[in-house]
């Protein structure tokens, strides 16, 4: 089972430039095993987006899945929070322009630990804050 990140939800259902790489990229996924969504990646494609008819219907027409976070992916994803934030107050990380939050940690430690990987376009946060983390990047 693959998990999907809001930003490759938000390239396919809102027809954007990177539409049909994220399009390829599920493609591929779906050909090999279950392709997933939590609720936070659903709650943001929707708040992005609007429509959630038009997000529940091709979420089922594209064959993408649900699967709830189990209390152990929200802990992991509390942890990881925290230490990102002591890593920003320290100085050992930058202040980026957008600050990550935790639906970021959560959507990362719902794949690692409930699933088999991620796609998403966000490759080295992920990468960072969640070793072992099978990564799938949409390419153009």
């Amino acid at each position: 089972m693959i998990a999907v990140d809001t930003s490759v939800l938000v390239d396919y259902i809102g027809d954007g430039p990177l539409a049909e790489v994220a399009e390829d990229a599920l493609r591929a996924a779906l050909s090999v095993g279950p392709v997933v969504a939590c609720e936070v990646v659903v709650s943001e494609v929707v708040a992005g987006l609007g429509h959630s008819d038009v997000v529940m219907e091709t979420l089922d027409a594209v064959g993408i899945g649900y699967s709830p976070l189990e209390l152990r992916a929200a802990v992991r994803a509390g942890e990881m929070q925290r230490r990102y934030r002591e890593r920003l107050r320290r100085g050992a990380e930058p202040r980026p322009a957008v600050p990550r939050t935790v639906p970021d940690f959560l959507i990362g430690a719902h794949a690692l630990l409930q699933c088999q990987g991620l796609i998403t376009r966000d490759a080295g946060f992920f990468r960072d804050y969640f070793k072992g983390l099978k990564l799938i990047v949409p390419q153009a």
